[in-house]
């Protein structure tokens, strides 16, 4: 196992700037996921890493070794893509150990390795079967075994799990889990789906525009979001976001007016907040509960029946719309007067510069 750290690192092609100074250090047997939507970067980064692309600026160290002027084979780090690359005229024993011939590696040290991998990923059963035979799951653990039997330092995976139907991707996100518990090795997982990254990551990079928005558990990303960009992008269905027309204060902490006149206390300290009041109200669709006693009224445009819970898309009287969550056994209908109850504890306040502020 290795720490992996950049330093300042950047990237262009011609003109366009892709990465810019990005700097951050993976620990020594994490599973880092890097998470953003497609074109943040995010591939190109990982790619970097694995030395399938040069830098153009800064450093990368995995272990004690600047490694970003050495080619991929000597850098101790084992790449999966979205897609398998596997010989269709191999099979999967012998398309985990033909890497390992390639570097004249001890025959009986090759089949020592391929059968810890074939154990380690329940392929054992399957091992003389070759990839036209097997299903996209197994072949993603056939790449899988590919890159363990090289021993590596750190694990980087590029969408593994994109080319799988919806039931698959599921077991097949339980597998990742269990396999970086087996074998404790830096991992590091590049996605675009929230659900991957928030279910498998130690910690996350949220990326966009060429740049890291925030780093954190996912908790941390999810509860305490650094920006507008990452409130938005990480949690599903999005957070609410609605203009304030007025900021006040209640005991220290701010209380907002939304458009419809209703008053609603924060937990965030007022003094945090910027002094020319400009801010935008967030908060998560699970903290806003359908009520009869609610304080804010509003029309039902649309009702999702999820079957565990039920969400209201509800229209206030500015015409602005917000995510409401009920029971999952509840009869609101579309066209239904509804009250609505702010957890204004939960809520989270953006500057004029899309700045974070929350509670605590």
């Amino acid at each position: 196992m290795a720490d992996i750290r950049l330093v300042n690192v950047s990237k262009h092609f011609g003109q366009v700037r892709v990465i810019e100074n990005v700097s951050m250090t993976i620990g020594s047997g994490e599973f880092m996921v890097f998470l953003g939507p497609s074109g943040c970067g995010k591939s190109t980064l990982l790619r970097m890493i694995a030395g399938l692309e040069d830098i153009d600026g800064g450093e990368i160290h995995i272990g004690d070794r600047r490694v970003d002027e050495l080619p991929p084979a000597e850098r101790g780090v084992a790449m999966v893509f979205q897609n398998y690359a596997l010989y269709p005229h191999m099979t999967v024993r012998e398309n985990m150990s033909f890497g390992l011939q390639n570097i004249r590696t001890p025959k009986q040290e090759i089949a020592k390795r391929v059968a810890a991998a074939a154990k380690t990923l329940e392929l054992e059963h399957l091992i003389d079967r070759k990839p036209g035979q097997l299903s996209g799951g197994q072949r993603q653990r056939v790449a899988i075994g590919r890159a363990i039997v090289r021993d590596p330092k750190a694990f980087l995976f590029d969408e593994p799990l994109s080319n799988l139907d919806a039931g698959l991707r599921a077991r097949t996100r339980i597998e990742f889990a269990q396999l970086h518990q087996r074998l404790k090795t830096t991992m590091i997982f590049v996605t675009h789906d929230q659900i991957e990254a928030m279910t498998l990551a130690d910690r996350i990079v949220v990326m966009n525009n060429r740049k890291i928005e925030q780093i954190g558990t996912p908790m941390e990303i999810y509860s305490r979001p650094a920006s507008r960009f990452v409130a938005a992008f990480v949690g599903s269905p999005s957070m609410n976001f609605l203009p304030v027309q007025q900021l006040s204060d209640r005991d220290g902490k701010a209380v907002i007016r939304l458009p419809d006149n209703s008053e609603i206390l924060t937990g965030i300290a007022s003094s945090r907040l910027p002094s020319d009041g400009q801010v935008t109200f967030g908060i998560r669709p699970e903290s806003v509960k359908v009520s009869a006693n609610g304080a804010v009224s509003g029309k039902a445009d649309v009702v999702e029946r999820l079957g565990e819970r039920t969400l209201a898309y509800v229209r206030l009287a500015d015409n602005s719309v917000v995510i409401a969550e009920d029971e999952g056994q509840s009869r609101i209908n579309v066209g239904d007067q509804v009250k609505l109850d702010f957890d204004g504890a939960s809520s989270h306040l953006f500057d004029s510069r899309d700045v974070a502020y929350s509670a605590g």
